[in-house]
């Protein structure tokens, strides 16, 4: 895990047959459709489809989601703006699948998901007649016996053990009363003791103390292959080199041939423009991830030097997003470091930094940010960010800005993805981000004139 891994990723349905690619496809390894978790988007599938089409799967048989609303409702019972019900994920789930199954001409997909997007997958295959159209399932990280089991707290949530939506999903089914649905293959990935939605104590739910009645196992289900993966957090079930080779062999009945990304001389980077919904009711605290597109935003990209973050040179990419969210298509250059530049109403100029791209990708997904009532201070604001997992002190070499001990994340346990710096000298210079070898440096820029950087890490 400390490896810096190469890799590769797909589309979404709506670019299934747009993605450029150097492999044919071929009717020997069927669609593989992945569902993110709650609140996530496409983008974290990125590493691995890369790794899936390294050892040979077909770039145009990977497609990644973008559900529209991806985070679930507080209560199951009661209407939320903003927010999706697992009724509602699950339709999204059926008609992307059955546009799939059109555009592949294949009798079957193959589902992958993280987190909730586990229970989107068994809520379709039980009760959306994805049992007839699915042949095999991965789940990583799923709540399956939701992230707590208390009376009277919040039980109607889709994450409560209590709740009427996962004590039918897993009510016993077939001859030997599983909880999975007969007929379809399945693989739960767990950690052992470092997911933070599987845990005993309630920290991560903001009752530090009090048991959840949910153990360490609770993503296992009766019925299905269940696998654990050595200190792997809640995103690393699903996104981690660990979680990858699990997959393949579970899928293929073979390990992978090769764990490292191979790299591509052509690259071609694409993506989505997406931002954050308001609160009606308190809009300065109360914003919230959706995956619509952010209609009207600027992209500018720009080649970096990778040890001082300076652009080198004027943009060599710009786009306006349109209606379908889409900031590219870019042929950029391997080995090259780029500053993905938003702008957008309403947001902070958000330069975003990314480590060079080993291969193709059209889920290079950008997200604006805005700068927050509690940050107006600063003169400068700078988050590190690990999409595709958490900072585990304990477990991972990481600098900030030269510090080892990161702002915001605890001394114990993986349950925090980003780190933020707030300077109070406004002068711009280099700054740096490291993870397990990976390194990010960009610059910083003047808070008081909208602007903030954002250090991406890829793996």
């Amino acid at each position: 895990m400390h490896t810096r891994r190469h890799i590769l990723a797909t589309g979404l349905v709506t670019s299934l047959l747009a993605a450029c690619s150097t492999m044919p496809s071929s009717a020997d390894r069927p669609p593989i459709v992945f569902v993110h978790g709650n609140g996530d988007s496409a983008a974290l599938w990125q590493t691995t489809i890369w790794r899936f089409e390294t050892n040979g799967w077909p770039r145009d048989r990977l497609i990644a989601l973008d559900q529209p609303m991806p985070l679930a409702r507080d209560n199951d019972n009661v209407p939320q703006a903003g927010r999706s019900s697992p009724a509602e994920s699950m339709a999204f789930l059926q008609g992307e699948v059955d546009r799939v199954l059109k555009a592949t001409g294949a009798s079957k997909v193959i589902l992958i998901g993280n987190s909730r997007g586990g229970n989107t997958i068994r809520n379709y295959v039980q009760n959306g007649g994805g049992a007839s159209k699915v042949s095999q399932v991965v789940l990583g990280g799923n709540p399956a016996h939701g992230i707590w089991a208390i009376p009277g707290f919040n039980e109607q949530s889709e994450f409560s053990s209590l709740s009427t939506f996962i004590l039918r999903l897993n009510a016993p089914k077939g001859p030997n009363g599983d909880e999975v649905t007969p007929g379809v293959k399945w693989l739960t990935l767990r950690s052992d003791n470092n997911d933070k939605f599987a845990q005993p104590d309630g920290v991560w739910i903001g009752a530090p103390g009090k048991p959840t009645n949910v153990p360490y196992d609770g993503p296992a289900l009766k019925g299905a292959t269940n696998q654990v993966l050595q200190r792997v957090d809640h995103r690393e079930t699903s996104f981690s080199p660990a979680a990858f080779a699990a997959t393949w062999q579970f899928l293929t009945g073979a390990p992978p041939k090769s764990m490292d990304i191979a790299p591509e001389s052509a690259l071609t980077l694409d993506g989505r423009v997406t931002g954050f919904g308001l609160s009606s009711t308190d809009p300065a605290s109360g914003q919230f991830t959706n995956n619509l597109p952010l209609v009207g935003a600027q992209v500018a990209v720009y080649a970096t030097d990778p040890i001082t973050g300076v652009r080198r040179g004027d943009a060599v990419h710009r786009k306006t997003v349109g209606t379908d969210g889409r900031w590219g298509p870019f042929a950029s250059q391997p080995g090259t470091a780029y500053e993905f530049e938003v702008i957008a109403p309403g947001y902070a100029t958000t330069h975003i930094y990314r480590s060079p791209f080993p291969r193709s990708s059209s889920v290079v997904n950008l997200r604006p940010d805005r700068i927050l009532p509690a940050d107006r201070d600063a003169q400068a604001i700078v988050i590190l960010t690990r999409p595709r997992g958490y900072f585990d002190a304990q477990r991972d070499t990481m600098r900030f800005d030269g510090q080892t001990v990161l702002p915001g994340v605890p001394p114990r346990g993986a349950g925090v993805s980003s780190s933020k710096i707030k300077l109070d000298n406004g002068a711009q210079r280099a700054i740096k981000g490291e993870f397990n070898g990976e390194r990010v440096t960009g610059l910083t820029w003047p808070a008081a004139q909208g602007h903030m950087t954002l250090l991406e890490l890829t793996y």
